[in-house]
């Protein structure tokens, strides 16, 4: 599509009929030929659509007309429908699985409790004024195999379900004290996370605002960004800035030669589908058949807008 768009998107916000919700959005998307993923809950909402530059403006302004997403922000991407299988619109207990709805709390202002929002400029502040600063991730251990920000912390997580065991492990307990910035995607996953590690006494959490998204905008590959950014449709990652700028450094390598490459494709390993990051020539010679298939991480993980 030359006039093709993607919409990230999300509001943490309380909702008396999600069902009712999803059956508006799923209209919504059908009517103006948009495809993607949208997450519904009682908490709120969370979605990646693509499709013609026009019906995403329209998509935009139908949604903000619904008074609980009137303040919604829209983060706007390259791509389009052809970058998603197919629409998925789905009510489920947490607008993002952390495995423990019981524990967030959301008012018409947002989630309870959570870190403190950072602006990209505060955050390269905080980190200039302070040599404590600790960069937390808050997405999937493989997400950071292609890029994060430097020296950052990468927990030892599959899904975000992962999360609540990997904080009460023990493993960041010495960091309680320091100034924590969590960061994902666009900001969903660190909405929750913060406030889970709040409540469990780590003292001083932000969180980008935007996330790694609004930050690459802003820095492209000059800030303390590094590599490329995964994101969950058929592209599988992107970059802020042109990769052959002296200032981009490549992060991902060949999970079976070393060469660089950000290509992730599914990889059999004892009966369950990984993946795994291949160089187009490790890919060709493999004997177990891979395919770039976003859609299968967005099944196992419900990230939508990340």
């Amino acid at each position: 599509m030359a006039n093709g768009k993607i919409l990230l998107y999300y509001c943490f916000t309380p909702l008396a009929d999600p069902h009712a919700i999803m059956l508006w959005q799923q209209a919504l998307c059908e009517k103006l030929g948009l495809r993607g993923r949208i997450i519904v809950s009682p908490d709120g909402i969370n979605g990646t659509v693509g499709g013609e530059l026009a019906d995403c403006k329209a998509y935009r302004k139908a949604t903000r007309a619904y008074l609980p997403f009137r303040d919604m922000p829209f983060k706007w991407s390259e791509g389009s429908a052809a970058d998603f299988p197919r629409l998925s619109v789905k009510v489920r207990d947490e607008v993002v699985s952390f495995g423990v709805p019981e524990e967030l709390e959301v008012d018409s202002g947002g989630v309870v409790g959570g870190g403190t929002h950072l602006s990209p400029e505060e955050v390269n502040a905080l980190a200039e004024s302070r040599d404590d600063v600790v960069f937390f991730d808050g997405r999937n251990a493989y997400e950071a195999k292609i890029g994060k920000f430097k020296n950052a912390i990468v927990p030892d997580v599959t899904t975000t379900h992962d999360f609540i065991s990997e904080l009460e492990s023990g493993k960041y307990d010495e960091l309680k004290d320091k100034p924590i910035v969590t960061y994902c995607t666009g900001g969903i996953r660190c909405e929750v996370l913060s406030s889970l590690m709040t409540s469990r006494g780590f003292s001083e959490v932000y969180q980008i605002d935007g996330g790694i998204a609004r930050y690459g905008e802003k820095y492209a590959n000059r800030g303390l960004w590094e590599g490329s950014m995964y994101v969950f449709d058929r592209r599988m990652h992107m970059e802020f800035g042109p990769k052959n700028d002296p200032d981009y450094r490549q992060l991902g390598e060949c999970e079976d030669c070393g060469a660089p490459t950000n290509e992730f494709v599914n990889r059999d390993r004892g009966g369950e589908r990984v993946l795994v990051l291949l160089c187009d020539d490790c890919a060709a010679a493999s004997t177990d058949p891979t395919a770039k298939n976003s859609d299968d991480v967005g099944r196992r993980d419900s990230q939508a807008a990340g």
